[in-house]
């Protein structure tokens, strides 16, 4: 396996739970991480407890401008991004504690969630494929969940998104195979201790997982050389068995 030293890897939704941990991991493996997340001052506050280099760059992954000029910036620091962790999500849970049934959703709630968890992974993996075909590897890291497999009531735009990132993956990765590129998405296999689940009862909260759940399987996807698994999705355990062999 390689290792992640002087990596470029650009992670969305940094600035807390998963993706907060995701990249301070990615840090102590000696990759340069760009932080994306739309409050600067929650960025910066990860930006300063990492191990490594790390560049914090406020951006709304649904604003396709903004996500053109954050992947500019990272190749104005440091020419090159070798993986993308996309990361970036919502629900219902994390817009009103709880969900409901779909004669109940709003179109702006439906079009909000879309628009982050399905739209965002498209601006940013269509942004950084160019840069990562011209220089023949690269490692898109899509983070999915079990509701991509499961239908789930009173989720229906959280399961749509993650369904369609499902499809979205698989595709992607057919595409750029080719190039060097391996496309894969990520669960953690459970419920994690973050702020999503902060709802749940103290009886439910017991077996929930710690956010730093996915790290180890975030580092192998990243490590991976073009010639690596791609167009697969798995939970954390699955993928630290498939490629710690």
């Amino acid at each position: 396996m390689q290792t992640l030293d002087g990596d470029v890897v650009v992670v969305t939704g940094a600035s807390r739970g998963l993706g907060r941990e995701m990249a301070l991991r990615l840090s102590a493996e000696g990759a340069r991480v760009v932080l994306l997340a739309r409050n600067a001052e929650d960025l910066r506050a990860v930006a300063e407890e990492g191990s490594g280099e790390t560049l914090p760059v406020p951006t709304d992954v649904t604003d396709a401008a903004a996500v053109e000029r954050a992947v500019e910036r990272t190749m104005d620091a440091y020419g090159r991004i070798d993986t993308l962790v996309n990361n970036a999500g919502i629900g219902l849970l994390t817009l009103h504690d709880t969900g409901k049934p779909l004669a109940e959703v709003t179109e702006s709630e439906w079009e909000h969630i879309l628009s982050v968890n399905l739209t965002g992974v498209f601006l940013c993996t269509r942004a950084v494929l160019p840069a990562m075909v011209e220089q023949g590897r690269g490692n898109v890291v899509n983070i999915s969940s079990g509701a991509g497999r499961h239908a789930v009531p009173g989720w229906a735009p959280y399961v749509t998104t993650k369904w369609g990132l499902e499809g979205l993956t698989r595709t992607v990765a057919l595409e750029y195979e080719a190039d060097g590129v391996n496309v894969n998405a990520l669960d953690p296999g459970g419920r994690v201790d973050t702020r999503f689940w902060d709802h749940l009862p103290d009886e439910e909260r017991r077996e929930i997982r710690r956010p730093d759940v996915m790290n180890e399987a975030a580092v192998l996807l990243s490590a991976q050389g073009p010639d690596g698994v791609t167009g697969e999705s798995m939970p954390a355990e699955a993928w630290e068995e498939r490629l710690s062999d």
